[in-house]
């Protein structure tokens, strides 16, 4: 008997592969199967994703230093935490747009403002850019965005002496912190809607709790103290600001080209 994973050889006997740590499969799938998986996965008291996501809150140290130094069954993988935030995001977006559709007004606002404030529509790239072409791309603006906060925070303690992590792992400390920050903002956003309050709104509330938690991560990621962690974290952002504000106009100049072609 051979592993499914990794093909390494087994006991019968055995319930996990000693190579790769994967649970040894020898019932066919069925909904009973898939049930016992959700429940384990999920809806359990001890669940690796209710743990993932308690912990990141409480210790996120543990959670990716851990997951970095390869301990990688007690939390579930950054990339499939990240994708259950996406999910999730994609769940709220349904959801909103279609039950909720008032709580975009602002956004819709927003977007047509700034279009009327251009002096020349001709010349406006951004011209025929509505709300729903955003949502529609959200999840792959979300994950364009994790290289430039990972380039940031890479760059800031590579630069000051702390090169313990290489730009891939800094990728990892950006994936589980923003894959949380989705999740949270997802769940909210979809309950306080209920009650009829607008996103932007939700938004600009969760602002600075999200900036704040990103801090608290740093902190307890490299120990630093107050002062020095806050130090590194104004570099992080303005580096972040900065590729944001250069990637922003690359983006324009790339669409004035393509609408004169």
């Amino acid at each position: 008997m051979h592993c499914k994973n990794c093909n390494n050889t087994l006991r019968e006997s055995q319930k996990f592969c000693d190579e790769c740590g994967a649970k040894i499969i020898y019932n066919r799938l069925k909904p009973k199967v898939l049930v016992t998986q959700v429940n384990e996965q999920f809806l359990c008291v001890d669940n690796k994703f209710l743990r993932t996501f308690i912990h990141l809150f409480t210790q996120p140290e543990k959670v990716i230093v851990s997951y970095i130094d390869g301990t990688r069954k007690k939390y579930i993988d950054v990339l499939q935490y990240f994708a259950i935030a996406l999910t999730l995001a994609g769940i709220q977006l349904f959801i909103m747009s279609t039950f909720f559709k008032e709580s975009f007004d602002f956004q819709s606002g927003f977007v047509e403002g700034f279009n009327a404030s251009s002096k020349s529509q001709e010349d406006n790239p951004f011209k025929d850019l509505k709300v729903d072409t955003l949502n529609k791309y959200q999840s792959l603006i979300y994950i364009a965005t994790v290289p430039f906060y990972a380039f940031g925070t890479w760059l800031t303690y590579y630069v000051l002496g702390q090169r313990k992590y290489n730009f891939t792992e800094h990728i990892v400390i950006n994936l589980y912190y923003y894959g949380q920050v989705i999740i949270l903002t997802a769940i909210i956003a979809i309950v306080l809607s209920i009650f009829g309050i607008d996103y932007m709104l939700i938004a600009s509330i969760l602002l600075l709790p999200t900036i704040a938690y990103l801090f608290f991560i740093l902190k307890r990621i490299f120990k630093d103290k107050f002062w020095a962690t806050l130090l590194r974290f104004i570099i992080v952002g303005f580096i972040a600001i900065s590729l944001f504000f250069i990637a922003g106009i690359l983006i324009a100049i790339l669409f004035i080209i393509l609408s004169k072609v």
